[in-house]
């Protein structure tokens, strides 16, 4: 099978023929129709994230077709696989339901090889039935933009004027969850970035502008997307007393030192870590009933550099797909 793997961090990924295959007791071989880009893969191929398994395929927004595995998925089911692709089930983080931070799991495109192929082996636990009226390319981004957007929608409380900054593939989907839940979306791009502005503002954010500067009002709460640590200050510097700031990214630039004001008036400050089996099923079972729309771009399984390349320089509205 053609899949593009990376061998080294900061080279490009490389066309490889690899062996397809095998399931093991408790899996699924699919027959990948469709894989999300994630700013994940860009931090893992840019080395900004420790020790991923090398050589490694990546992509962890999987809609795929079963062809071998357990009785869990019928062949022919199309399913996803999404970033956590295995939990231990018995340490005290799994124990509690969050099995998000457990210290054993494995994730899929990093500690598991992933979807940037033409087949891909899944633990049929953490995979989930893709609800129909969604195509393959619209629904691989529901299986960790807005998986973790979501999640990090639910931390930020019932906010009701919130701020998405770095309005991307996780915030475009985010945004419409929130619109049509009744709140006000303030979308914070960089300030020249007029095209996505107008974007946001075309899926119902009432204020789109420099994240940096900020809405000229108050929020309750935003949420940083961002991989840029100087949004945090400035999302703080927007949030009212008791208001929150979730940082929604596996990797972030440095923080920069602030005053204490920004965050006294009991503000909190929190992160948010992968995502749960529960997460997934709600979220899918919701996406539809809203429904949420995913603006993509697809790019042939050879085009992955180029995917990842849009991606880092922002040039992209929505999401990058890959379509073996």
């Amino acid at each position: 099978m053609r899949a593009m793997v990376l061998d080294t961090p900061k080279t490009r990924l490389r066309v490889v023929d690899l062996a397809e295959p095998q399931p093991a007791p408790g899996q699924v071989v699919l027959r990948v129709r469709a894989c999300g880009v994630c700013r994940t893969d860009l931090h893992v191929v840019d080395g900004e994230l420790a020790s991923p398994r090398l050589p490694l395929v990546l992509g962890h927004q999987i809609v795929g077709e079963v062809v071998a595995g357990d009785d869990r998925f019928p062949l022919g089911a199309r399913v996803g696989v999404p970033w956590l692709g295995w939990a231990c089930g018995t340490c005290r983080f799994c124990r509690a339901g969050s099995e998000n931070l457990c210290d054993r799991a494995r994730f899929t495109g990093y500690d598991l090889d992933g979807g940037y192929a033409e087949l891909v082996t899944a633990d049929s636990r953490f995979t989930f039935a893709i609800p129909s009226g969604y195509p393959d390319e619209q629904a691989a981004p529901l299986l960790c933009a807005g998986l973790i957007g979501y999640r990090s929608l639910r931390l930020a409380g019932d906010a009701e004027r919130i701020g998405l900054y770095g309005f991307g593939a996780s915030a475009h989907i985010v945004c419409q969850v929130a619109v049509a839940q009744g709140r006000s979306v303030f979308a914070g791009t960089r300030a020249a970035d007029e095209e996505t502005q107008q974007f946001a503002r075309s899926l119902g954010a009432t204020w789109a502008g420099d994240a940096l500067e900020g809405p000229p009002e108050e929020l309750d709460a935003v949420i940083v997307f961002a991989p840029a640590g100087e949004l945090v200050p400035a999302a703080l510097a927007r949030v009212r007393k008791g208001g929150s700031v979730v940082c929604a990214g596996i990797h972030m630039s440095d923080i920069p030192s602030f005053p204490y004001a920004l965050l006294w008036g009991e503000r909190v400050v929190r992160s948010v870590a992968n995502l749960t089996r529960a997460d997934g099923e709600e979220f899918l079972a919701l996406a539809p009933t809203i429904p949420i729309r995913t603006e993509v771009e697809a790019f042939q399984l050879e085009e992955a550099n180029e995917a990842l390349a849009r991606l880092r320089h922002g040039a992209l509205r929505g999401a990058a797909v890959l379509v073996p």
